[in-house]
């Protein structure tokens, strides 16, 4: 189980870096999955894509408040999302890129608790039939 309290701090730490980081979380996914970027072409306000950050951040949260309707949500994300092509562990990616904007963003502050915090949530996220 992962450290509610340091999840927590990482999101308003960097919450306190940039206010809507949906832009630098798409960015990250965009170069390590470019054949991603097509499937938001018609998204020319961001709008979708600020939503599906949102959804992804309700979903860590409601987790971390164990929230069960939150892993429904999470398997049922993995089953819809291949209507558009994408595998199962492509939403796992989703979280990771989270993750790793949210470590950029805090650069020398991220500490060793983050990683290991953020380390297990992923792992519960990835185990989420």
């Amino acid at each position: 189980m992962p450290d509610t309290e340091t999840i927590y701090a990482t999101f308003e730490r960097a919450a306190e870096k940039c206010a809507d980081p949906a832009p630098l979380i798409y960015q990250r996914l965009f170069e390590l999955r470019p054949e991603f970027e097509p499937l938001f072409d018609m998204d020319t306000d961001g709008g979708v894509r600020g939503s599906m950050v949102q959804t992804c951040f309700d979903a860590i949260l409601g987790l971390l408040e164990g929230e069960p309707s939150q892993r429904v949500i999470i398997s049922s994300a993995r089953f819809s999302h291949t209507g558009y092509g994408l595998v199962e562990a492509d939403l796992d990616l989703m979280f990771g890129v989270i993750r790793d904007t949210f470590r950029e963003l805090l650069a020398d502050e991220w500490t060793g608790e983050d990683e290991t915090a953020w380390s297990n949530l992923l792992q519960e996220i990835a185990a989420i039939d």
